[in-house]
């Protein structure tokens, strides 16, 4: 299980580094300053914060669905879609600065975690509640960007 579990941790922190290195300046950069953004726009801190607890919660919850389910051909293959979706908001957002297509990007990854948290709950029950943080933070950050692509 330790083994699992620190494989995901990789791969899903390699997810965040890849994002975060292909974001250009990203919050600091004066495209981002100069957006109307939501009212709720949480502090700049709080997203880090907020995508570190859910890796690691995501890469237990992996950990315990990998040893659960019967076609890990079709766990994966979600799961890297899940991947390739979260890698690559943050440079269809902050680089490219294509609002539109992130939005697009995060309510796909939204609607994957989503199949996660449904569709697996009955194979691990209780422990699908380790999924929980990543889908409500993507919520709000749907929210987010829906809120910049109708309001600038």
């Amino acid at each position: 299980m330790a083994i699992r579990i620190l494989i995901f941790l990789v791969i899903n922190f390699a997810a965040l580094g890849l994002g975060g290195l292909f974001t250009g300046k990203g919050v600091p950069s004066d495209w981002y300053q100069e957006l109307n953004k939501a009212p709720w726009t949480p502090p700049g801190w709080a997203f880090g914060a907020a995508w570190t607890l859910i890796m690691i919660l995501f890469s237990f919850y992996m950990a315990y669905l990998w040893k659960a389910v019967d076609n890990q051909n079709l766990l994966i293959g979600i799961f890297i879609i899940q991947w390739l979706l979260n890698v690559g908001w943050n440079p269809t957002f902050f680089y490219f600065h294509n609002a539109i297509l992130g939005l697009v990007i995060i309510i796909s990854l939204t609607l994957v975690i989503t199949y996660f948290l449904i569709n697996y709950w009955s194979t691990i029950e209780l422990k699908s509640l380790l999924i929980l943080p990543y889908f409500i933070w993507l919520l709000i950050a749907t929210s987010l960007n829906a809120y910049v692509v109708l309001n600038n």
